[in-house]
């Protein structure tokens, strides 16, 4: 089941956030980078403002949160910011079922470009986005020490 993340759902939003970046993170970047206090904080502090806006889709299973994804605008341009599943449910579908949901929000909205950065470490992830139709943004291939990826949605047809 996907639905929106709500108030109470916080604390488990910031641990799987948690957990999944340490998987990609670790033995690439300092530990403090993200899993020390203030970075939790500020990670707290950014899922609230998102669950707030009404911009957070939880996927439930076996009535926990196994995955969430987070989307905005910014600069004129929807961005997928946060995708995250739990390792524990990894290659069970729910990445997969939790973007359909992003892009079907996404094109009820009239959106058709849609950008998201990838760690270039992570390359679990890059190919998970390959494999759901992202192409590098030939406009702005990197962001520091991420990737930026696009993805067009076609017009759907009747």
């Amino acid at each position: 089941m996907i639905r929106l993340a709500t108030a109470a759902d916080l604390d488990a939003v910031v641990a799987l956030h948690t957990e999944a970046r340490a998987t990609y993170y670790r033995g690439h970047l300092p530990d403090a980078d993200f899993l020390g206090p203030e970075e939790i904080a500020r990670s707290r502090a950014g899922w609230a403002a998102a669950v707030d806006r009404g911009a957070v889709l939880c996927a439930v299973r076996d009535g926990e949160i196994a995955g969430i994804a987070a989307y905005g605008e910014r600069e004129g341009l929807m961005h997928l910011t946060q995708l995250h599943v739990l390792p524990a449910r990894w290659r069970a579908g729910v990445g997969a079922e939790l973007h359909a949901a992003c892009v079907e929000k996404w094109r009820a909205a009239g959106v058709t470009t849609v950008r998201l950065d990838v760690f270039d470490k992570n390359e679990r992830a890059q190919a998970f986005y390959t494999a759901q139709g992202w192409t590098p943004d030939p406009e702005t291939p990197r962001h520091g020490d991420h990737l930026v990826l696009r993805l067009t949605l076609a017009a759907e047809t009747e």
